[in-house]
């Protein structure tokens, strides 16, 4: 296996113009459930001419969304929370919390895109919040199903051989059922050419 690149190769004179940072955090509460804190900041780099902000300096947020949604251990929503800290207008702070509540109830999991779009899709919701929320379901698989496994092994127990593939088999290029990872790893659902010995 070759080595990763540590960085992207250098690039063609540029100057920065936007940039946007999503972070996720995920949180076990005491009460069982889980928490995953999910923010979204716009900044441009320059100052920008608002339509009804004014002049909006550079490296202030055009949008500071954030969202804290609460779910069981099964990926369906119990809770839901956001708070809008910057956007382009007052009805974007002001609307945003009630349309997402009509998540609560729904699982992540496959048909979430569509789910979310049912709910909260075209003006019934923001599109911001909307592209954040979809994009928590892979920050709250990375955080509950992981943590469970790793806290339910036994030290030193072989790990069980599920009957079923995981959900994520067949979905990446790294876990292709054909592929070296799956080989290595799960070799009882490889797919490809077996080597011999």
């Amino acid at each position: 296996m070759s080595a990763l690149p540590s960085s992207l190769p250098a690039p063609q004179p540029r100057r920065p113009i936007h940039t946007r940072r999503i972070a996720f955090e995920g949180f076990l509460r005491e009460d069982g459930l889980w928490d995953l804190d999910c923010e979204l900041v716009d900044t441009k780099a320059e100052d920008v001419q608002m339509h009804e902000k004014g002049l909006l300096p550079a490296g202030e947020p055009v949008h500071h969304m954030r969202i804290r949604v609460t779910v069981d251990d099964g990926l369906t929503i119990r809770d839901i929370q956001t708070v809008t800290q910057s956007a382009p207008f007052g009805e974007c702070q002001n609307a945003a919390d009630a349309p997402m509540r009509k998540l609560v109830g729904l699982t992540m999991g496959p048909g979430w895109r569509k789910a979310i779009e049912g709910a909260i899709g075209g003006t019934a919701g923001c599109t911001h919040l909307r592209e954040l929320i979809f994009n928590a379901a892979t920050a709250a698989f990375q955080m509950i199903p992981g943590y469970k496994a790793r806290k339910e092994r036994v030290p030193g127990a072989p790990r069980p051989i599920p009957e079923k593939p995981p959900f994520f088999m067949g979905q990446c290029m790294a876990w292709a059922f054909d592929g070296p990872v799956v080989q290595r790893v799960a070799p009882h659902f490889y797919r490809g050419v077996k080597k011999s010995d």
